[in-house]
Order: structure tokens, then sequence, then C-alpha cells
């Protein structure tokens, strides 16, 4: 219950999108498209009605089922403003699978006081998504704060030998905090899915 059909919008034409999410539409369930465009979302509105496009998530939204699955709060965490795409994709998969979602902006390590400033909130989190990029540093960090589940992503923001987020991968997936799992580069879909999977237990 509560779980969105999920249509990933690269690469496909807006006639493509459009007809897939139609067919999506038709089951009476929540549907998101990621990695959406704006022409995706012109060519969809078309022919279903009571969509939306979240601009920061680039994402297409049919919110039918409003009901709260989660039995708590999922807390989303990115590092800089540059992360923010990427934890807004989380936030929208997060919030349309039926979870409370609180989100805690630009707290990288560069400033740890800023994310210090938001432990109350981390600490009654029942499952903490964290966006970074460059080195990858903020997981760990934030692992070694909360005893909950932390969702490191990834993101492909930093300089060169950051090789378009592998570097924050490798940093993330050797992180020395026990309660960090990782996935792939960019992937905030991907985060805000097994996120509800855990708010649910």
């Amino acid at each position: 219950m509560g779980m969105p059909e999920v249509v990933f919008g690269e690469r496909k034409t807006p006639a493509q999108v459009a007809g897939i999410f139609k067919r999506l539409a038709k089951h009476g369930k929540n549907v998101l498209a990621t990695r959406a465009t704006k022409e995706q979302f012109t060519a969809v509105k078309k022919g279903v009605r009571g969509v939306k496009y979240e601009v920061a998530a680039q994402a297409i939204v049919l919110r039918r089922d409003r009901r709260l699955y989660g039995k708590g709060v999922i807390a989303v965490v990115s590092a800089g403003t540059s992360d923010i795409p990427v934890a807004e994709e989380a936030v929208v998969t997060a919030e349309l699978m039926g979870n409370q979602v609180e989100r805690i902006y630009d707290v990288g390590v560069a400033g740890i006081h800023r994310l210090l400033a938001h432990q109350k909130t981390l600490s009654r989190a029942r499952v903490v998504i964290v966006c970074a990029g460059m080195e990858g540093a903020l997981p760990s960090v934030v692992g070694g704060l909360i005893g909950a589940p932390v969702i490191a992503v990834p993101t492909s923001v930093g300089y060169g030998a950051a090789f378009q987020g592998l570097a924050a991968l490798l940093g993330m997936m050797n992180s020395c905090a026990s309660n960090v799992s990782v996935v792939n580069i960019d992937n905030g879909f991907g985060a805000g899915y097994v996120a509800s999977l855990i708010n649910r237990l």
C-alpha cells in the first residue's frame, strides 16, 4: 500500500513518458516520473489531470493517496546547495510513499556547526538520508551522531578528482560508521524508496 508507480524519465521522449504515465495513472495509485523535463511534464498534463512538476527534484508527481504509512520521520540532509536536486528527488519519493519528511540542507563538513545545530531533528528521525559530493564525508559524521539507519547518496558534485561522484561513492562505502549504507551516485530515488521501506518496519 502507498507504493507509487514509477517512470524513469531520462532519455525518453515526452510522448513516451506521457504514454507510460497515462497507463500507470489508470491503476489509481500515486505516480512518479523521475529525471523528468518540463517538456515531458507538458506532454503528461495534457492526458492526466492533477499532475505537478517538482522543479528542484525534476519529477512529475500525481498524488492521490495522502495517507502516512511511515511510522516516524525521515530526515533528508544535503551537504551543500549543489546537492539539493538529488536530496529533493529523495524527498519527493519518500513523501509520495507516505512519509513525513524533514529537510536539513547546506550542513556540510566544511561548516560542521551547521549540522550540530540540527542534532535534535536528526536524533528523532527513524531514518536519515545524507546527500553529499566532494569527498563524501558527511554520512560518516551523521552516522557517528545517531543510532538510526543512514542512507548515503554520493552526488556528482566536485572538482576533477571527485570523478563525477566516484570519490564520494568510495568514501561512503568505506565509512567506519556501521549504520551507513550506500546507494548509487545521484540516486535520490533509491534512497527515498529504501528509507520508506525502513520507516514502515
